[in-house]
């Protein structure tokens, strides 16, 4: 099984698709910034719904950003076999990328406007500011914590169990993400040549940190096999809560969702706070979840 995660999960696989993501999301930002322009000179008709891509040059934006949060995905799924807290780290840093991305979206369409009535989007925009603020100090504190981990990892026999079984749920995961965003760009696609162009973030994300979360608390479940100490078990429970409400904020529109967003960032970094200061002496150990 190693072989396989290597071949499909490894670092050489990796730095070869993170080559393939950054050209692929200049092209994309050019293509993008190109069609903006000749919508911009009516040389091309689109759609109400369809133009809402094109009606700024700040709309260009969106399409790097997309291909960026692809790669983001699988970074994720590489980190599953590593640690329990990178891996929740690496959930926030992903919806910290999405947040930026709906704020430049924000600030497109409020470019685009026509009405001196924008209030409410600037009011929205605030909160998630704020809200991406939040998660990307976070993102940072999940970031920093696992460092400190992966500078000293005992190694034993079911640590090396856990970490194999983990490594074919990442394997499985990574099916289902091709899978996922498959079925997401081919319904979107073909929306948008019906005319219904929109975007949302919903669109793969909502999906995709469903299944998320039942490969959390599968990860719960086995880790029961290898850790007994409470203060571990709640902690990790502590973190799939925060991403619980991760899910629900993806799927809650304008401030509700910006909101949620807050809580869950403030909820994982309690959570991890918590654990550092009331086991000092186990760092480490503390952090590691495997």
């Amino acid at each position: 099984m190693n072989w396989l995660y290597d071949k499909l999960l490894g670092s050489n696989v990796n730095e070869k698709l993170r080559i393939l993501c950054i050209r692929t999301a200049i092209f994309g930002f050019l293509i993008h910034l190109l069609l903006c322009l000749l919508y911009q000179l009516e040389w091309i008709a689109l759609s109400e719904k369809t133009s809402g891509l094109f009606d700024s040059y700040l709309d260009s934006l969106y399409t790097p950003f997309s291909i960026f949060l692809a790669y983001e995905v699988y970074e994720l799924i590489r980190t599953i076999p590593k640690s329990f807290t990178n891996s929740i780290g690496k959930q926030f840093e992903i919806i910290t990328l999405l947040v930026v991305r709906d704020i430049l979206k924000r600030l497109s369409d409020i470019d685009a406007s026509v009405s001196s009535s924008v209030d409410g989007s600037i009011t929205t925009l605030a909160i998630e500011s704020i809200a991406f603020v939040v998660l990307f100090c976070t993102a940072l504190f999940f970031n920093n914590a696992q460092r400190e981990v992966s500078l000293n990892t005992s190694k034993n026999e079911d640590l090396d169990n856990f970490i194999s079984q983990k490594k074919k749920l990442a394997i499985l995961l990574l099916g289902v993400y091709i899978l996922v965003a498959i079925y997401s760009l081919s319904t979107w696609s073909y929306s948008l040549f019906q005319g219904d162009g929109s975007t949302n973030r919903m669109i793969f994300f909502l999906d995709f940190f469903t299944i998320l979360i039942m490969a959390d608390i599968l990860i719960l479940l086995v880790s029961y096999q290898y850790i007994t100490d409470f203060s571990h078990l709640a902690r990790n429970t502590g973190f799939i809560l925060s991403t619980v409400i991760l899910r629900v904020a993806i799927a809650s529109p304008g401030t509700s969702g910006a909101i949620l967003f807050i809580l869950a960032g403030c909820l994982g970094s309690s959570v991890l706070l918590s654990g550092i200061l009331f086991n000092k002496k186990g760092f480490r150990n503390f952090l590691e979840s495997e």
